[in-house]
């Protein structure tokens, strides 16, 4: 007799299902076995156990198998390794920003024979000066304040008004004020030890939740410790103040510093606590010690016919500087800002009270009037602060991962090269436009046009400085194969005229300010990007129609460079009439437009 093979069923997935397969399993191949399969019998009671056990396991296949995936996890580990794996920064509370302007008296002095205050005695107030709302939330400022800041002319930076005079109407004091930018949140400091023994990507939890920054991290030795978005990254950028000239326009000086002593930070996307991990290497033994140098294996088979072999602990990998290295006998001073939410955005004019003042007088500090100066330091927020928020929800984060897994931690695209040229870190000088061309002699270059802006609004060409710290910034995020070319965009100033008929019943001169007015605004250069031409159609669609503009009988625009009646302009010459095509001014290549003094620069007349 044939040897009957049972046929099995895979596609069960519920009690049901389960238990009516092996009810027909039973039947067919033990059918003298059991012959009751009722509830209430052993033979029911095999099948209902052993259905619940598939279905228990079914049930919790499919849900391992939706954990996989960002969109259906629903357990908050699992979304919380999608979020760190996709790059997606878990935070709290986020805190209030706001401008504060801070005031203070000092003497005045005779500088070629002109009252002006006394420079000695304006102070610096440092980072860090705590300060409180009426409401009780904690301020403090993220940089330090110089009010003996000056412009390239030498000129203060901070407003000045006089405050009292003598019986000659000299001023004998000023009231200087200036701004400076504040950050809510309890500043927190903590200290942690750490023995001789070693150990690897070393976790400590701070005491506080909803940490918002961690300002500073230092060693018992002096070494600062800096944050990174993940332990491979080796290097950091830091700012180092410029003290040239054009410290106007770039505040801060970059530079790439290698970071072995690195630390990452990670928040329960739960509890909303915050936890510093730190590398795996080893201090005190450096990688050359982990990993055999070549030369010290090949030297010793000179003339030998048989290769000896050396053995390579991987435990030793562990300890390599690859990943950062962990404290071991040393103490760490960590300092972090911690809190915000909804009631941190504090009305207009309720931050008063200055908790704790950090003022240094570096010209002249033991004057008994410099005591007088710092009793006269008041403050204000002249707008309300903003930004604060409560901490997002997961399907607030959840949404963030497609957008955070498509971002590009390099620069392979021409969207990528601008996205991070704009991002640069505003202390490091600011980029106002930026235009990308392909190099017609090397197909790995671009050329990358930049222009800036100075203290005017005006378009100028932006300082060494800048472009150096655009070199160092981009260079970290470029692929290893291309090139960039960093050059200044030229700068074309012109004017434009314009001929229009107006209304007889309408009012000449007022029909020419609102020409004048909407040729202004369509123009602005903030609207200009680098290698755009002037649309001549524009001009005329905008004109014509203003009420009481009949026609408009010709536009006409005419490049203008050097200085003309006492007005400064680019030094680039350029023939409009010539370089227009079917109706656009069309610059040369990584050239900008600017209707440099609109006020006179738009000639409006009437036919």
């Amino acid at each position: 007799m044939a040897k009957i093979t049972p046929s099995r069923n895979y596609l069960s997935k519920d009690f049901n299902d389960f238990r009516s397969d092996l009810l027909r399993y039973a039947r067919t191949f033990f059918p003298d076995k059991i012959q009751d399969f009722s509830e209430a019998s052993v033979g029911g009671l095999f099948l209902d156990m052993a259905s619940a056990i598939g279905d228990n396991l079914s049930f919790y296949l499919d849900h391992q198998f939706n954990e996989l995936s960002w969109s259906n996890a629903v357990e908050v580990s699992n979304i919380q390794r999608h979020l760190e794996n996709n790059g997606v920064k878990i935070t709290g509370d986020s805190p209030s920003l706001v401008n504060l302007t801070f005031f203070l008296e000092v003497p005045a002095t005779t500088v070629n024979g002109e009252r002006v205050p006394d420079e000695r005695f304006l102070p610096v107030i440092l980072k860090n000066t705590k300060l409180r709302s009426s409401n009780g939330v904690s301020f403090s400022t993220i940089e330090d304040l110089d009010f003996s800041s000056v412009d390239r002319l030498g000129n203060l930076l901070a407003k000045i008004q006089v405050s009292s005079i003598d019986n000659a109407g000299l001023p004998t004091s000023f009231i200087i004020s200036a701004n400076v930018s504040a950050v809510s949140g309890e500043v927190i400091v903590e200290q942690f030890s750490f023995n001789s023994s070693f150990v690897p990507f070393r976790t400590i939890s701070l005491s506080n939740s909803n940490v918002t920054e961690v300002i500073s991290v230092i060693d018992s030795d002096g070494n600062t410790w800096y944050e990174v978005d993940s332990l491979t990254q080796d290097t950091v950028f830091v700012g180092v103040k410029n003290l040239n000239e054009d410290r106007d326009l770039v505040n801060s000086n970059i530079q790439v510093v290698s970071s072995p002593r690195r630390f990452q930070v990670v928040t329960d996307l739960f509890s909303r606590s915050t936890e510093l991990r730190f590398g795996g290497g080893e201090p005190n033994i450096t990688d050359e010690n982990i990993f055999p140098d070549p030369s010290n294996l090949a030297l010793p088979l000179f003339g030998k016919e048989t290769i000896p072999r050396f053995t390579l602990d991987p435990n030793s990998l562990l300890r390599s500087r690859t990943l950062g290295i962990s404290p071991t006998s040393t103490t760490l001073t960590i300092t972090y800002r911690a809190g915000g939410g909804l009631t941190h955005n504090v009305s207009q004019g309720s931050i008063r009270t200055i908790e704790e003042l950090l003022v240094e007088f570096r010209k002249n500090s033991s004057s008994p009037i410099a005591t007088l100066v710092r009793s006269s330091i008041d403050v204000i927020n002249e707008q309300p602060s903003s930004g604060g928020d409560i901490a997002p929800t997961i399907d607030q984060l959840r949404v963030q991962i497609p957008a955070s897994k498509n971002a590009q931690q390099r620069i392979v695209t021409k969207a990528d090269l601008l996205a991070r040229v704009y991002s640069l870190p505003s202390k490091f000088g600011r980029v106002f436009r930026a235009g990308i061309r392909q190099s017609s002699q090397n197909p790995l270059s671009t050329l990358m046009y930049i222009v800036s802006r100075d203290e005017n609004g005006k378009l100028s060409m932006s300082p060494d400085l800048l472009k150096q710290n655009i070199k160092n910034y981009l260079n970290e995020f470029r692929l290893i194969s291309d090139a960039i070319d960093i050059l200044d965009a030229r700068i074309i100033n012109y004017v434009i005229q314009i001929t229009i008929v107006p209304d007889s019943n309408a009012n000449k001169n007022d029909v020419i300010r609102q020409v004048i007015s909407a040729t202004r605004n369509l123009l602005r250069t903030d609207k200009i990007q680098i290698d755009q031409p002037i649309q001549i159609s524009n001009v005329f669609s905008e004109v014509i129609r203003i009420p009481g503009v009949l026609s408009i009988t010709d536009i006409s625009i005419q490049g203008i460079n050097g200085t003309f009646d006492n007005r400064a302009y680019s030094d680039v010459f350029f023939d409009a009439p010539n370089n227009t095509i079917r109706g656009m001014v069309i610059g040369p290549p990584g050239s900008i437009f600017e209707l440099k003094y609109p006020e006179t620069d738009i000639i409006v007349t009437t036919v």
